[in-house]
Parts: C-alpha cells; sequence; structure tokens
C-alpha cells in the first residue's frame, strides 16, 4: 500500500500529491494521510472519482484515507459531448456573499434574487462556485439556502471552497454543495465554454 503524508499541506496539495501517485505507478491501494477536514473530504472525493472504494479513520488528530481499486472497480469514463447537441458550460465563480459595494442591505437584496433567478440559465448553467464570503450562502442562515438547494437537486453542481469553509470555521454549517479544492476550480473553468464573475 503507497502512502502519502499530506499533512501540514493547504489545499490543493493533498489532492495533486495523491493524482502525481496514481499517474507515476499503478496503485490498487493508497493511504493519504492528512490533518484537516478539507484534504479530508477532497482526497476521498478524489480516490471516488478515480474508481477506489474509501475508508476513513481517526489517528489522534490526523485523519486517514484510504482508497481501495479492485479490478471490478474502473475509473469513472467521461462521456464526450456530441457537437452542437450538448448545453453551453457556464461556470458562476461566486466570491461574496452580496453584490456590489456600498450597501450591505442592498447588495444582500441583489444576491437573493441573482441565485433565485439562475434557474432561467436551463442546463446551460453547468457549476456554481463559491469562494470567499461566497461559502456563507451555503449555511443555515443564509437567505438562499433554499435556492440553492433546489439548483442542487435540479442537477446542477455546486462547488463550495474547503479552504474558505476552514478559514471562517463554517465546515459544520455547509448545508448544500460539495466541499472542494483549487484544483476542481481551475479545472472546472478550464473545462467551462464561459466563465461568469460575481
Amino acid at each position: 500500500m503507497k502512502e502519502i503524508d499530506a499533512r501540514g499541506l493547504a489545499c490543493p496539495a493533498p489532492v495533486l500529491q495523491t493524482k502525481a501517485a496514481l499517474q507515476s505507478q499503478k496503485l490498487a491501494e493508497v493511504k493519504v494521510i492528512v490533518d484537516n477536514e478539507g484534504a479530508r473530504q477532497n482526497v476521498k472525493r478524489f480516490l471516488e472519482s478515480e474508481g477506489f472504494e474509501t475508508a476513513v479513520q481517526k489517528d489522534g488528530n490526523d485523519l486517514v484515507v484510504i482508497g481501495k481499486c479492485s479490478a471490478t472497480l474502473q475509473p469513472h469514463p467521461q462521456k464526450v459531448p456530441e457537437a452542437d447537441t450538448e448545453p453551453k458550460k457556464i461556470v458562476i465563480m461566486c466570491a461574496t456573499d452580496r453584490i456590489g459595494f456600498g450597501d450591505d442591505e442592498l447588495g444582500l437584496k441583489l444576491m437573493v434574487n441573482f441565485i433565485g433567478t439562475l434557474k432561467e440559465m436551463g442546463p446551460d448553467l453547468w457549476r456554481l462556485v463559491l469562494v470567499n464570503n461566497g461559502v456563507k450562502l451555503t449555511i443555515d442562515e443564509s437567505p438562499v439556502l433554499q435556492d440553492l438547494k433546489r439548483l442542487e437537486d435540479d442537477g446542477l453542481t455546486i462547488l463550495v471552497c474547503g479552504t474558505c469553509l476552514e478559514h471562517f470555521d463554517l465546515f459544520g454549517k455547509k448545508k448544500v454543495g460539495e466541499t472542494t479544492n483549487m484544483l476542481d476550480i481551475v479545472t472546472a473553468m478550464q473545462l467551462a465554454d464561459n466563465v461568469i464573475t460575481i
């Protein structure tokens, strides 16, 4: 079993180390040691996307993510979009919990209206990425939480920055979206037809 010590590393380094190990050799089992919840979630999700079954163990202050890949498990195949039939891939990058500057109350109202109207983009809206203050939109106190849950239920992938959740101490309060890292965010931007920043 390959062991990767990713303790003390900031996002997305634990995922990048794991990815490099998988690319350099064919591994049936891997053990990744991390020291924060964001890294645990990101490494676990990455391994699962590569076809590994995962388990997590706690070892003192450390979190150990164990991935096992049997012969019957294969990485998920990537769909090749058909020409002219696929919707556009639009990514919205939201780094705030309100829109604009000047009046915070108005900015919050504008954000509520904006999130509530996103459904009008239909299938073209591919990813909603929440970073910095934007992660505050995912907690119980958020006025747009139900709208975000409806969007997610309708198939929208909502990516929530793990480093930002950790910074604001909001890991336990997040109620919607997938905890993510900068590698996933950059990859989504790269694959998108259009990136809109709020």
